[in-house]
């Protein structure tokens, strides 16, 4: 069964980076004229909606709080208490209604739906290069990390369109934007605070008083907790207070840093962008380092290290040596087909994951949650 999952998951990644190696996204467009190459581009983004949605929303008990989920759908179709934000009981009160049933199914592809659009005209919009931004974003595993938590990678995928409103400083708009998302999951509010950061541009002394100040997360733990607790009260006594820090992340980071620092005076200094991203990947790896303490770091990191998927190909086309250009291109690919056979064949089937073994709702039935249980 596991097998089976593998290789869905492998021909799906083959399958839609093959398309996406045909996304011009910078061809010019004329006025009521489709040339060939935006024929194309509607074709094959259209292609890799399809088998992404179809994979996503098709999956039944894939992920390692489906069933989870499926229990709170329930409960707040019964007027029960949840510990989910009000737009997503929203969103499961008017499926449900429509349907006239307990169609979590329905939720599933509903939110699989919005969250891979939206990701895709992210990376369409955003990207110096849509093949390689998309290659990225599936090497990376965020796409099939999206079966699990599907409330935070829908917000996750918010905030990446987002971006382009802190760039252009449209604050009250990227509020809003980022509001939108807290309904769904209120994680996303960190990017109020870590975005506008990231988007200013810092001086050598007021870098050091940063330091000076992610010293306090070494010896002012009980304090950040306690903050932490305020904001999920549902986590006071539980595992996830453990904390705990990822390696592969920390590794990741700092091999992003060191790329970003050499290219730094010719792509990074003079690019208002660039350097957002910069500063973007720069607080990961403080976060990753200095608050392993805190519950769930990964989520906050991951609304920081979204942007390597930009800012990893924004370096390397600023790189003016071709043979260099190319050495580091393929180094990046390499690594990033080697963290995509990591995550599917050692961490897909793990329980913090547990994307593996595919199941579908075609050939499989769901298992009994905790309500039919009791």
């Amino acid at each position: 069964m596991a097998a089976t999952g593998i290789a869905i998951y492998i021909l799906l990644a083959v399958a839609t980076v093959l398309l996406g190696l045909v996304v011009d996204n910078h061809c010019l467009v004329r006025r009521n004229i489709a040339s060939r190459q935006q024929m194309l581009n509607r074709l094959c983004l259209g292609s890799v909606f399809i088998l992404l949605f179809g994979v996503s929303a098709c999956r039944l008990n894939v992920g390692n709080d489906y069933a989870k989920y499926v229990e709170f759908m329930h409960l707040v179709n019964c007027d029960a208490f949840v510990p989910t934000e009000a737009g997503f009981n929203l969103v499961v009160k008017a499926l449900y209604g429509i349907s006239g049933f307990e169609n979590y199914l329905l939720v599933f592809g509903f939110f699989a739906f919005f969250t891979i659009l939206l990701f895709l005209a992210a990376i369409y919009r955003q990207a110096d290069s849509f093949a390689f931004s998309f290659f990225l974003f599936m090497a990376f595993g965020y796409y099939f990390q999206s079966f699990n938590t599907v409330r935070y990678y829908l917000a996750l995928a918010i905030a990446v369109c987002a971006i382009p409103l802190v760039l252009r400083k449209e604050w009250v708009k990227f509020a809003l934007a980022v509001l939108l998302g807290a309904t769904l999951h209120k994680s996303i509010l960190v990017v109020l605070p870590l975005y506008f950061l990231a988007s200013l541009p810092w001086k050598k002394w007021q870098l050091g008083i940063g330091a000076v100040l992610c010293s306090t997360f070494f010896f002012m733990q009980d304090f950040y907790l306690k903050a932490v607790v305020f904001l999920y009260p549902t986590y006071e006594d539980t595992e996830y207070l453990e904390g705990g820090t990822s390696l592969v992340n920390i590794a990741r980071t700092l091999g992003v840093l060191a790329l970003s620092l050499m290219c730094y005076k010719k792509t990074v200094k003079g690019s208002r962008r660039n350097r957002f991203y910069f500063y973007c990947n720069l607080g990961a790896l403080v976060m990753y380092v200095c608050c392993s303490f805190l519950p769930v770091i990964s989520r906050i990191g991951y609304y920081l290290t979204i942007t390597h998927i930009f800012f990893l190909p924004a370096l390397l086309s600023g790189i003016e040596d071709k043979k260099v250009k190319n050495l580091f291109t393929a180094g990046v690919a390499v690594a990033g087909i080697l963290y995509f056979g990591v995550f599917i064949l050692m961490k897909a089937g793990n329980d913090g994951l547990r994307i593996l073994p595919y199941e579908t709702f075609m050939f499989h039935d769901m298992v009994p949650i905790l309500s039919d249980v009791n």
